[in-house]
C-alpha cells in the first residue's frame, strides 16, 4: 500500500503559499479549459471553466494537504451550503469529506514529546504509529495504556491552531476570485463564526469537557456508548480516550430494516433530547463521528468537538416552530423563526413567504403521524430546488443566525443519513412528548 502521508505546513507563510499557488494553477487550469472549448466553437462559462475534473483534484488535494482551517472550511461549506452558495461549489468541495493525508512518523514523533515528554513512550505499552483516521484537525492512533486498557489517541496536526484566522481568510479568497460566491452574499458573518467554531475544535481540553458532559447526560441510557477521557494524559492538543468497538454507521446499509430504523429513531431522539433538555448540541452531521456495534446494539458517539450550547430562548424558540409546522399554523411559526433570530435584516412579504415555506418543508417528517420513509421520499430534492428558488428568484441570500446555521447542519444530516441507510422513522412520535411538556407547561401558567 502506498504511503500517502505529507508534511503538514505549520507556519502561515508556507501555507498561504500552498493556497496562492493553488490559486494560480486552478486560474491555469481555467484558462486551458476556456480555450479547448472555444476551439470546439463552444462559449465557455466561467463555472463550466473551473468545475474540471483537474481543478476540483488540485483544490480537494492541495486542502487535504494543508488540513486544519482550511480542510475543515472545506467540509463544512460542502455539507450544508445549498442555502448559501451554489450547487457547483457543494461540488468543488465534496471530495473533502474523505480522510485527509496523515502526518509523517518524524512529524507525528515530535509532536508527542512536546506534548507528552521525551519519554512519551512510558505512558503506553503499545502505540501504533499508523493512524485509524486521519481528518482535518487530527488524526487517531491505536495504544495499550501501561495498565493494559486499550486506547484511541486523537493527536492534533502542528500549527493547525495559529492558522485558523488566516486559512479561513485565505480560503474565503479563493472562493470568492472562482466567482463561485455571488457578489451579494454577506458571508462574513458565517466566516467569523466559523473561525470561533474551529478554535472551539482545536481545542482538545474542551472538547474532553463536552464529552465528558455528554457521559454525564447518558450514564443511564444504555443504548449509547461515549469513550472514557483519560484526563492526566491529555492536553490542548492529545486526546486520549478509551478505545470503543464499533462498525461505520454506513454499514446499516446491509442490516435488517428494523435495526436501520432502531438505529436512526435513536439519532432522532438523541438530537431531540440535545435540543430540549441537554441545551447542548454536537452540530457536526459527518458520518465518521458515529459507529454502531451490532453486538451490544449500542450507538457509539464520536468527536465532541463541534458541541455548541443553546440557550433556553433558542430551545423554546425551536420547539414552537416544529409546533407551529406540526400544525401548518404559518403566525406562529413566524414568531418561532424571528424568537431564534431570523428576518432581523430588511427582508420583502414574498421573501418571508418563501422562507416559511422552505421550513415548512424541511418540518414534512414531524408532520407525518406514520413513520416517514426517508429512502422513498423526495424531500432532499425539494429542499434544494426550494432552497435555488428562494436565493435566485426571490433574489434572498440571508445567512442565518449562526446557531441555526449549525443547528440545520446538523438536521440535514440525520436527513441524509435516514436516506442514505433507507430508514423509516416516526419523527413526529419522538417529538410529541416535548410538544406536549410545553403544552402543560403553558396551561399551568394560563
Amino acid at each position: 500500500m502506498a504511503d500517502n502521508s505529507s508534511q503538514v505546513p505549520t507556519n502561515r507563510l508556507s501555507r498561504f503559499g500552498g493556497l496562492a499557488s493553488l490559486a494560480g494553477r486552478v486560474a491555469g487550469g481555467m484558462l486551458a479549459e476556456g480555450a479547448r472549448q472555444l476551439a470546439q466553437g463552444n462559449r465557455p462559462s466561467s463555472k463550466s471553466m473551473l468545475l474540471t475534473p483537474a481543478n476540483i483534484k488540485r483544490v480537494a488535494d492541495q486542502l487535504a494537504h494543508m488540513r486544519g482551517a482550511a480542510m475543515k472550511l472545506g467540509q463544512l461549506l460542502s455539507m450544508d451550503s445549498g442555502d448559501l452558495l451554489p450547487a457547483e461549489l457543494t461540488e468543488l468541495l465534496a471530495r473533502l469529506r474523505a480522510n485527509a493525508n496523515p502526518m509523517p512518523a518524524k512529524q507525528l514523533a515530535q509532536v508527542l514529546r512536546q506534548e507528552l515528554g521525551e519519554q512519551w513512550q512510558q505512558y503506553f505499552a503499545d502505540f501504533s504509529f499508523k493512524p485509524m483516521a486521519a481528518a482535518s484537525i487530527g488524526q487517531v492512533h491505536q495504544a495499550y495504556h501501561d495498565n493494559g486498557d486499550k486506547l484511541a489517541v486523537k493527536i492534533q496536526y502542528p500549527g493547525v491552531k495559529i492558522s485558523i484566522d488566516s486559512d479561513v481568510d485565505n480560503v474565503a479568497y479563493l472562493l470568492k476570485i472562482s466567482g463561485l460566491i455571488p457578489a451579494g452574499v454577506e458571508y462574513q458573518s458565517l466566516l467569523n463564526e466559523a473561525k470561533i467554531q474551529l478554535k472551539n475544535e482545536a481545542d482538545y481540553r474542551k472538547e474532553a469537557v463536552y464529552l465528558q458532559r455528554y457521559q454525564q447526560h447518558l450514564t443511564s441510557d444504555a443504548a449509547y456508548l461515549v469513550p472514557q477521557v483519560y484526563t492526566d494524559l491529555s492536553s490542548a492538543n492529545i486526546l486520549i480516550m478509551s478505545y470503543v468497538d464499533g462498525e461505520p454507521i454506513e454499514s446499516l446499509q446491509s442490516a435488517a430494516q428494523a435495526e436501520k430504523d432502531r438505529v436512526l429513531e435513536l439519532m432522532f431522539s438523541l438530537f431531540f433530547r440535545e435540543l430540549f433538555e441537554f441545551k447542548l448540541v454536537q452540530t457536526d452531521p459527518n458520518f465518521a463521528n458515529y459507529l454502531y456495534n451490532p453486538h451490544s446494539k449500542q450507538l457509539v458517539l464520536l468527536d465532541f468537538g463541534a458541541c455548541r450550547d443553546y440557550s433556553e430562548q433558542i430551545s423554546n424558540g425551536y420547539l414552537a416552530l416544529f409546533k407551529g409546522a406540526c400544525a401548518n399554523d404559518q403566525p406562529a411559526m413566524e414568531k418561532a423563526l424571528t424568537t431564534i433570530g431570523f428576518f432581523s435584516q430588511t427582508i420583502l412579504p414574498e421573501q418571508k413567504a418563501a422562507v416559511l415555506n422552505l421550513v415548512a418543508l424541511a418540518c414534512e417528517p414531524l408532520r407525518q403521524t406514520q413513520p416517514f420513509d426517508f429512502d422513498q421520499s423526495d424531500l432532499a430534492v425539494r429542499m434544494r430546488d426550494a432552497g435555488t428558488a428562494l436565493s435566485m428568484q426571490q433574489n434572498y441570500w440571508h445567512s442565518p443566525p449562526a446557531d441555526a446555521l449549525f443547528l440545520h447542519r446538523k438536521i440535514a444530516g440525520l436527513y441524509l443519513l435516514a436516506a442514505r441507510l433507507g430508514a423509516r422513522v416516526n419523527v413526529r412520535q419522538l417529538l410529541d412528548p416535548y410538544i406536549n411538556q410545553s403544552i402543560i407547561k403553558q396551561e399551568a401558567y394560563a
